[in-house]
């Protein structure tokens, strides 16, 4: 006897489990899947490195002389070429929009360039004050360190001390040693040491 056939299994949607029918959770152990957007994306550091770049374009001589000498050609031209050959004539409308133009955006690429400075500022400025609070911490602790030996070689026999300990010394013997002599009215007998493992006798 042929053994039945299955039938057809049933198509589950996706993200869902044989089970229970319900879709499974994300897994944590795994990046989520990009999302669709329709606004183009850029990086924020690339933007912020051009528009400090231009910032500071803006606020050089050779900027300032370039512009001049443009606007110099642009007047000249407009002015003393042919009628037909002119784009922009006088009261010169498309030079004072042009200008403004740039004014607009220059304005919003100079603030930018300040705050991008302005945060490396405050980055630096953090980690000089950390610096600082280890080099005071790093003070103190030298400071603890030599009060310490000071204290320390305070007990110590220095060189000048045993010096002037010696001098006492001897002068109390040498005192000692006249009141004896006052006393007694010469030298006292000093004994003879013998060398030693021979007797009295062997003289």
């Amino acid at each position: 006897m042929a053994p039945e056939r299955e039938g057809p299994r049933e198509r589950l949607p996706a993200g869902a489990t044989a089970s229970g029918g319900r879709p499974r959770a994300p897994r944590l152990d795994q990046p989520r899947p990009p999302r669709r957007r329709f606004l183009p994306e850029w990086d924020p550091d690339a933007f912020g490195r051009l528009s400090e770049r231009i910032a500071r374009f803006i606020g050089t001589g050779r900027f300032l002389v370039w512009m001049t000498v443009v606007i110099i050609v642009w007047v000249l031209w407009n002015v003393s070429a042919p009628r037909e050959l002119r784009f922009d004539e006088y009261p010169f409308i498309f030079l004072t929009l042009a200008l403004s133009l740039q004014a607009s955006y220059a304005a919003p690429l100079i603030l930018l360039a300040q705050n991008r400075q302005d945060d490396r500022d405050r980055v630096n400025l953090e980690q000089d004050r950390k610096q600082n609070e280890r080099s005071i911490a790093d003070t103190e602790y030298l400071t603890r360190e030599i009060a310490a030996l000071r204290i320390g070689l305070g007990e110590v026999a220095t060189r000048d001390w045993i010096r002037s300990e010696l001098q006492d010394l001897m002068k109390e013997l040498e005192e000692r040693q006249n009141g004896h002599r006052d006393h007694h009215g010469a030298f006292p007998v000093m004994r003879t040491q013998h060398p030693p493992g021979r007797d009295a006798d062997d003289h």
